[in-house]
C-alpha cells in the first residue's frame, strides 16, 4: 500500500473547510438533502426502511434544520396562486404589468446527482481506502497508481469531483490528484473521456463544485504534455459556465482577506484557469477562448 505524502492537499483543505462550515451552519448539508440539492443516501446502515415504514413530513424534517418550509418547498407557478382583493398588483396605463419579472434562474444551484464514484465507492470496486494520520487524512492505494488502468479508473475518479460528501468527495480529489501526478503518458490518451464528468461538474452551478473543478483542471493540463492541446476541441463544453462566472470577484474594498491562500475566489480563479489553458494549449488555443469568451484577453506576449 502506497501514500501520497506531500503538503496539505486540496482535498485535505475541503474536509477542514467543511468542518468550519458545519459550525456556522450546522444544518446546511441537512436542508440540502431535503430540498433535493444533494443525493440521499441509504436511510440506514442496513440498507432502505421497508415502503410501509412510516416517515415524518418534509415540514416536519426542515423545521428541524432550522429552515423556513414555506420559502424552501418547490415555488408556486407564475400565475397559480390567487391574489386577495385589494392587493393585485399595480398595472401602468399602457396594459403592462409594473412589477419586476421573475429571475431567470441562471445563477441557481442545480440538483446534484449520485456520481459513478460514489456507487463503485459503495460497491467496494475501488482500490482504495482512508489513512488517518496526525494532521491530515491520506489516501492509500492497495495497488501501485501506475498499475492501474486510466481508462477506467480516471474517468470514475473525475465523476466524483462533483461530490460535497464525505469520504466520497475526499477520496474523489485526492484520487484525481495522485492519478494525474503518477499517470505521465496515460493521461493524454483519457482527455476526452473527462470532458463529460468536468462539464457535470461545472453545470451544478455551485461554487464549491466549480472551484474544485477549475482547481483538477488546471492541475490536469499542468499533468503532462500535449493534454493542454488536447483540450482545445472541448472549450464549448468547459467554457460556456467560465463565461458566467468570470465576473463573480468579491469586492473587499479596504479590507483584508485571509482566506487567499484557500484560492476560493471563482473570478481569480477563472482568470487563473484561462490563463493555463492558452499557454499550453498551442496556437489554437486563444482564438478559441475568445470565440467562448469575447473579453478575454492574451496572456501571452506579443
Amino acid at each position: 500500500m502506497t501514500l501520497a505524502i506531500g503538503k496539505i492537499s486540496t482535498a485535505s483543505q475541503l474536509v477542514q473547510e467543511d468542518e468550519f462550515m458545519r459550525m456556522i451552519q450546522p444544518g446546511r448539508k441537512k436542508l440540502d438533502k431535503l430540498v433535493g440539492k444533494l443525493p440521499k443516501g441509504q436511510e440506514s446502515p442496513f440498507g432502505d426502511f421497508p415502503p410501509d415504514f412510516v416517515r415524518p413530513p418534509l415540514s416536519s424534517r426542515l423545521a428541524a434544520t432550522g429552515a423556513n418550509a414555506v420559502l424552501t418547498l418547490k415555488p408556486t407557478p407564475r400565475g397559480a396562486k390567487e391574489t386577495p382583493r385589494g392587493f393585485e398588483t399595480p398595472r401602468s396605463t399602457d396594459g403592462y404589468s409594473s412589477a419586476a419579472p421573475n429571475k431567470a434562474g441562471a445563477y441557481r444551484r442545480r440538483p446534484i446527482e449520485p456520481s459513478e464514484f460514489r456507487r463503485f465507492y459503495d460497491r467496494n470496486d475501488l482500490p482504495i481506502q482512508i489513512v488517518h494520520s496526525g494532521t491530515q487524512n491520506r489516501i492509500g492505494w492497495k495497488v501501485d497508481v501506475e498499475k492501474l488502468d486510466y481508462h477506467h479508473y480516471l474517468p470514475i475518479f473525475f465523476d466524483g469531483v462533483r461530490e460535497k460528501e464525505e469520504p466520497y468527495r475526499f477520496l474523489a480529489v485526492e484520487g484525481v490528484h495522485n492519478l494525474l501526478e503518477k499517470g505521465a503518458a496515460k493521461i493524454l490518451p483519457v482527455v476526452p473521456q473527462l470532458i463529460i464528468p468536468l462539464k457535470k461538474a461545472l453545470n451544478t452551478r455551485d461554487p464549491e463544485v466549480i472551484v474544485t473543478a477549475l482547481k483538477v483542471i488546471q492541475t490536469l493540463v499542468l499533468s503532462a504534455e500535449m493534454v493542454g492541446e488536447a483540450m482545445v476541441p472541448y472549450y464549448r463544453q468547459i467554457l460556456p459556465i467560465l463565461n458566467m462566472y468570470r465576473s463573480n470577484t468579491s469586492n473587499t474594498f479596504d479590507k483584508m482577506d485571509y482566506s487567499q491562500r484557500k484560492r476560493k475566489d471563482i473570478g481569480a480563479l477563472i482568470d487563473e484557469t484561462l490563463e493555463i489553458l492558452e499557454t499550453h494549449g498551442g496556437e489554437d488555443a486563444f482564438i478559441n477562448i475568445k470565440y467562448m469568451i469575447p473579453t478575454y484577453e492574451s496572456c501571452m506576449s506579443a
